[in-house]
């Protein structure tokens, strides 16, 4: 039987986005998802305009993956390096919101 350590990261969290946006009505993306960033270390917006359904797909798989997470160890895993000019580097970590709201999602949906 096939698990998501056989799958390739990319085509599996792909593959269920499409799922999450075709066939589910429990994960919809929030209105603000077209004016948000990702994370204080972010300097736009995601381009993809399904950026929300490939999260939520991610988070599920790091949910599978990494056992019983929290909010606080998801905002780490989607942090990143803030540039900060002529200064070195400061690694900050990603939006709590946008974890919260996936994950109450995913619950609501049954995952």
């Amino acid at each position: 039987m096939t698990t998501v350590f056989d799958v390739p990261a990319e085509l599996l969290i792909n593959t269920v986005a499409d799922e999450f946006r075709d066939n589910n009505d429990k994960i919809v993306a929030p209105e603000w998802t077209k004016l948000v960033k990702t994370g204080v270390h972010k300097e736009r917006k995601p381009e993809n305009i399904d950026w929300w359904y490939v999260r939520c797909a991610s988070i599920l798989r790091r949910v599978y993956i990494d056992g019983p997470v929290g909010v606080r160890s998801l905002r780490t895993f989607y942090g990143g390096k803030k540039d900060r000019g002529v200064n070195p580097e400061k690694f900050r970590k990603g939006s709590g919101s946008i974890v919260r709201v996936a994950l109450h999602q995913l619950e609501d949906a049954g995952y």
